[in-house]
């Protein structure tokens, strides 16, 4: 009976997980897809991603049904409480980033003259650090890796500083070609949500370093900060 208490635990951890990888490849692909669609003005790929949102949500809503079952009827400890309680947190997280790449694509019919707008060029490539981000930190999920996630946390000053350096390129922009302000006014808002992506995707990173760990991640430099919580 206790075998096969463990094994049936075994496989509900698997689906959850399950589960989480396939809303994480979703954000990711919601992430390229909308920034593909603000490159080409592709409305209908941006109408595409806003639509997909809502599995997603569907996704996210039944992690939460499965982590709560688990929790009331297995009643985990240690490593597999953490397990699940990673699990609930990073799927409300990666849901979010969906939310924001529904957001860019929500953008590509207000961006005008995309011809003139020379920072244009630039959101592609912040937009691949964030991609990244999410793709590597749902991999360091998968696989409890820890040192990955430590490395997607420390990949998020990158993004910040591109994110930092686009805005002053976009605000010069805007001050030389005043014709193109509502369109620039636009990559501001998709640069900050881009930015925003990596902000959670270092959260999620910091949830998988203590579900890996059992220590959080802000206090393991510090005295007493080896101690593990569960």
């Amino acid at each position: 009976m206790a075998e096969h208490i463990v094994k049936a635990f075994d496989t509900e951890i698997g689906q959850l997980r399950g589960l989480i990888a396939e809303m994480g490849g979703m954000a990711e692909v919601s992430i390229r897809d909308a920034v593909t669609a603000l490159e080409r003005g592709d409305e209908a790929l941006a109408q595409s991603v806003v639509g997909g949102d809502a599995k997603l949500d569907a996704l996210e809503a039944e992690v939460d049904r499965m982590a709560v079952r688990i929790i009331a009827l297995r009643a985990p400890m240690a490593d597999d409480l953490r397990d699940v309680i990673a699990a609930l947190k990073i799927s409300g997280v990666v849901e979010r980033i969906g939310d924001y790449a529904k957001n860019i694509a929500k953008r590509v019919d207000h961006v005008e003259s995309r011809a003139k707008l020379g920072p244009l060029t630039l959101i592609p490539a912040m937009a691949d650090i964030a991609q990244g981000m999410v793709r590597d930190v749902l991999n360091a999920y998968a696989a409890r890796d820890a040192e990955l996630a430590v490395e997607v946390i420390k990949r998020d000053e990158k993004l910040d500083n591109f994110y930092d350096s686009l805005f002053r390129n976009l605000v010069s922009h805007m001050m030389e070609n005043p014709a193109t302000i509502s369109s620039a006014a636009q990559l501001l808002f998709v640069a900050r949500n881009l930015e925003r992506i990596g902000d959670h995707a270092t959260n999620v990173a910091e949830m998988v370093y203590f579900a890996a760990t059992g220590l959080y991640y802000s206090e393991r430099d510090m005295p007493g900060g080896q101690e593990k919580v569960i």
